[in-house]
């Protein structure tokens, strides 16, 4: 018997996104995922930057941007082989290349500038943990929303894109 890849579902104010995720590449990114989808983690953040033609990134910060609390980051597993391509999710994180917690977001194009280099600040990159299998329709609708600043921060959709839930549907 093949071992199924855990599979995650994020309802949001938009649509269903399906996400299958890759235990094998990157284990201890996506078990830090799914720690903050069984914990409710997600439920109730908006995707907080959405730049057309880049990408989409949540899991992180409430309707009033306000950011969520968050465990220990998680070790960069960007070396995995996996690339930055359209339809992948990826580990937010600073420029700090181990400091990813809890925000992700979805490539909308092949970002090749985010793919692992070397082990060095240039060359980290961005850990790419799953691809979308489900809802591509949906990425597709945000990227389009309109976009401004709030506070100190740009790109924010100007009516929030929410995570309604998000839950596991195969492990």
């Amino acid at each position: 018997m093949v071992d199924m890849p855990p599979v995650v579902q994020l309802d949001t104010s938009m649509g269903a996104i399906v996400i299958e995720l890759n235990e094998e590449k990157a284990p201890k990114t996506v078990a830090n995922f799914l720690n903050y989808v069984k914990s409710g983690q997600y439920e109730g953040t908006i995707f907080h930057r959405i730049i057309d033609g880049f990408m989409i990134q949540g899991g992180g910060m409430d309707a009033e941007m306000n950011e969520k609390p968050t465990n220990k980051p998680v070790e960069n597993e960007a070396d995995n082989g996996l690339k930055n391509n359209a339809g992948t999710i990826a580990m937010a994180r600073t420029q700090d290349p181990h400091s990813a917690t809890s925000q992700f977001f979805v490539n909308v194009k092949d970002n090749d500038f985010l793919n692992h280099t070397g082990k060095n600040a240039q060359g980290w990159g961005y850990t790419v943990f799953g691809k979308v299998t489900s809802g591509m329709d949906v990425i597709e609708k945000m990227r389009g929303v309109p976009t401004g600043r709030f506070g100190m921060h740009a790109d924010v959709p100007k009516t929030p894109v929410t995570i309604t839930s998000a839950k596991i549907i195969s492990e």
